[in-house]
């Protein structure tokens, strides 16, 4: 299967501060949707801007369809789309001026595209833009991120702070982005249930480390919480979970087989587990 961004051993750390990227390794398979999650200050954003060559990495590699990224390759420039969590456009524009900002700064700009989507999103296009509402701007982001020929989106945090409607708006055209199979997307997202929805792939990183990538329906159909009193969890291998936490009274541990560990334990309770419920699982020391 042929890779849509290749990020190799990126390391970087910085002066009088104790977080660092250590060797973050994360392959996109073309044609998919890597969902991108941890914690605040996990290093999500870090990974990104340093993918996009905003900050500058330690060592490590990104290579983006093949080629190398940086600054002045500009078919890798003009084959990404990137839409941030905050605005980076003029407030004073409007979408309507905006597009012909576009049209001098992408070489593939496709100006009836983009205003399709503006229709579509029923965006006006004569107000300011520090006038439209959160999810109007971010589904202007979206649109202009759209309507260059990227082959591959990065969004950081795109649906943070939307009402429903606007999520499922905007996961809606995500999914369409991806139909073709030669159009790929790197998405991190505090938004686990829009990541379930939408996802092929999930990326965990903690403390600037990658902990675990896994197919999405493997970790929702076959993974699974084991949950059980402290006894029983002492008489568990460490090789039959993952992670595990104290929660109240009970003992919670993350299994990769459900199935399998109720057969061979068939006293204890397992549930299906979602990306909320990993999480903070997999960010915590063993039990």
């Amino acid at each position: 299967m042929e890779t849509a961004l290749q990020i190799s051993n990126l390391c970087k750390s910085y002066k009088n501060a104790d977080f660092q990227l250590e060797n973050v390794s994360i392959r996109i398979p073309r044609g998919s949707i890597m969902g991108f999650v941890g914690k605040n200050g996990a290093g999500k954003s870090t990974t990104i801007n340093a993918v996009l060559n905003i900050i500058q990495k330690d060592s490590g590699e990104v290579t983006i369809f093949g080629e190398t990224m940086t600054d002045d390759n500009r078919m890798i420039r003009n084959n990404i789309g990137v839409v941030f969590d905050t605005l980076h456009f003029s407030g004073e524009l409007t979408p309507k001026k905006l597009e012909k900002v576009c049209r001098d700064a992408y070489e593939n700009w496709q100006g009836e595209q983009f205003f399709s989507y503006l229709e579509r999103f029923k965006i006006p296009t004569n107000k300011k833009i520090k006038t439209l509402s959160r999810g109007m701007t971010m589904k202007l982001s979206v649109s202009v991120a759209l309507s260059h020929k990227a082959r591959l989106l990065i969004l950081d945090e795109a649906t943070a702070g939307l009402d429903p409607v606007a999520r499922e708006e905007l996961l809606d055209l995500l999914l369409e982005f991806v139909e073709d199979e030669e159009h790929s997307i790197f998405m991190s997202s505090h938004m686990s249930s829009d990541l379930e929805k939408v996802a092929d792939y999930i990326t965990f990183i903690d403390r600037g480390k990658i902990i675990l990538t896994e197919e999405k329906d493997t970790l929702l159909y076959q993974y699974g919480i084991a949950r059980m009193k402290q006894s029983d969890f002492e008489k568990l291998d460490p090789s039959e979970y993952l992670a595990a936490r104290k929660r109240g009274l009970q003992l919670e541990a993350l299994v990769q087989n459900k199935a399998q560990f109720a057969r061979e334990h068939p006293g204890i309770v397992v549930d299906n587990a979602t990306i909320d419920e990993i999480l903070p699982l997999l960010t915590q020391e063993d039990a």
